[in-house]
Formats: C-alpha cells, structure tokens, sequence
C-alpha cells in the first residue's frame, strides 16, 4: 500500500489544527483592534511612529491600505481551508472527486492576484512621485554622512554648516529628553510649516539618513546627490538612524531634529551664526527662550 488509510486520528488532528489555526487569527485580530501609535520609540511598540508630515501621512494610509487586503486575504483563505477540510475529508467524502483541470477556477485565481496588484501598485506609486521632490521648496538643507556622523549644511545661509556626533552614554541627560544611542550633541532645527528639500550624500562610504517620523528614508551614496524633502507639521524632537551598514560604528551614527516656529527657527539661526549651533545651549541663553 502506497498511502495509510484515513483514520478517526487523523481526523482529530485536522480538528485541532484548524482550532489552533483559528485561535491564532482571532488573537492576531484583537492585537491589531488594540494597537497604539508613538511619537518615537515605545516598549512593546508594534505600530508605525506617529506621523510628523504629510508624507509619513500618506505612508500611513497605504499602510493601513494594505492592511485591509492582507486580512481579506487571509480570512478568504482561511474559509477555503475550513471549508476544504470539512468538506472533503474521508469522512464526509469517501468517494474523492477525479477531478484534474476547471478551467474557470483556474482563470480566476491567475487574474484575481493581478487584480489585487495592480490595486496596491497604483497607489504604490502615486507615493513614490510624491515623496521624490518638492517643487518650490522655501529652503534647502544639505545633509552629508560621515564615519560616522552627520553633518548638515544649510545652503541658503553663508557657511552655516556643522557636525553632530552622538552623545555618549555616561552623558546622558534624560531631564532634557535625550535618549541612549539617539541623541546628539548638535540638533538639525528645522522650522515646522514648510517646505524643506533635503539633499543627501556621503563623503566616504555608503550611508542611508532615515527618520521614521518624516518618512524619510534616503540612501546617502559617495559621488552622487539624492533628493527629499519634508514638511514637518507639528513642533517637537525626532530622531532618526543610519539604516545602511556602513561599518563597525553604524549603530552610533544618529540623528536629532527639533522642530520648532518660524519665529523661533529665525531667533535659532542668528544664535548659529553667532556660534551657538546647539539647541540646548540656544535654549539656556536666548531671550526667547526667557520671554516663552
């Protein structure tokens, strides 16, 4: 005999397989009814960061998108398997079907799965185009990735450039809101409510500025000048990573934002001119920040 006959314990097994099976989508649905969204980084955190632009914005809906068809898809599978396996088990179908071609069945599932891309495509890339550039930016920052560093350089302003390293972890202030491997000692502050170009590469190697909550996410390649931009829509201090590997100091390569009003931006930028290029330092000794 090639194959053993279906016994009462299997059919037990496909029984409990498909209990598990079934318990297992109905916790994953819960866990996605109860999931939280973070301004950053968050214990247990299962969620995307809270967005901070227009562009995480639409990345959130393209996700949540997704989200819909992975779950039809998922339910539609799960009901052909229980269905399948109640339906055709030796028990209720002793006499299997010699069935080999249906050719209607065959069409439909070639076509539904072009149909379900094609749907996630068009959207797919509608984000692409608008995430690449903006087209009348109202300032341009210059961001250059370093071993292993960043250093920015605002362009419309005379030689107003600098470093930011990390800050190390004996230094850490945590009353200030600086966080292990993510702070820096100076911040790229960058106003909210308009429209950034970001222009990215790298004096060395390969290096990738990504930060979460903007939606950036930007390979920084020796030689060659990519593009992005932001629009940072609501105050606050966000952090961001290298996410290319790009050597043995990579995971201490990251970088701070603040963002901050127009009005304060333009006090900031005075303070750097003049020297005072660290946010907190600015914060310390402006009037401004005494007169908030």
């Amino acid at each position: 005999m090639l194959y053993k006959p279906v016994t009462s314990a299997t059919n037990k097994m496909n029984r409990l397989f498909t209990l598990l099976f079934g318990a297992v989508i109905v916790a994953g649905l819960v866990l996605l009814s109860q999931h939280g969204f973070a301004m950053g980084m968050e214990p247990w955190g299962i969620d995307l960061q809270e967005s901070a632009s227009p562009i995480k914005d639409r990345m959130h809906d393209f996700h949540t998108m997704l989200l819909y068809v992975i779950t039809g898809i998922v339910v539609f599978v799960m009901i052909l398997m229980l269905y399948i396996m109640l339906r055709f088990n030796a028990k209720a179908n002793p006499t299997p079907s010699k069935t080999t071609h249906n050719f209607i069945l065959e069409v439909i599932w070639t076509a539904l799965p072009v149909v379900i891309l094609i749907m996630i495509a068009i959207p797919s890339i509608q984000l692409l185009y608008y995430q690449d550039r903006t087209i009348d930016a109202d300032m341009t920052i210059k961001v250059v990735g370093r071993q292993w560093y960043w250093h920015y350089e605002y362009t419309d302003e005379d030689d107003l450039a600098y470093d930011a390293y990390m800050i190390a972890d004996e230094d850490i202030d945590t009353s200030k809101g600086q966080q292990r491997l993510l702070s820096t000692d100076n911040q790229l502050v960058l106003p909210v409510d308009t429209d950034i170009e970001i222009l990215i590469t790298a004096d060395d190697v390969l290096h990738s500025y990504a930060v979460p909550a903007f939606g950036i996410k930007m390979d920084a390649v020796p030689g060659r000048l990519n593009q992005t931009w932001v629009r940072i829509s609501k105050e606050g201090r966000y952090f961001g990573q290298c996410s290319e590997i790009c050597g043995k100091g990579h995971a201490y390569m990251p970088s701070e934002i603040i963002a901050v009003s127009k009005e304060e931006y333009a006090a900031w930028l005075e303070s750097a001119k003049s020297g005072t290029i660290s946010y907190e330092e600015f914060k310390n000794g402006s009037q401004f920040a005494s007169a908030e």
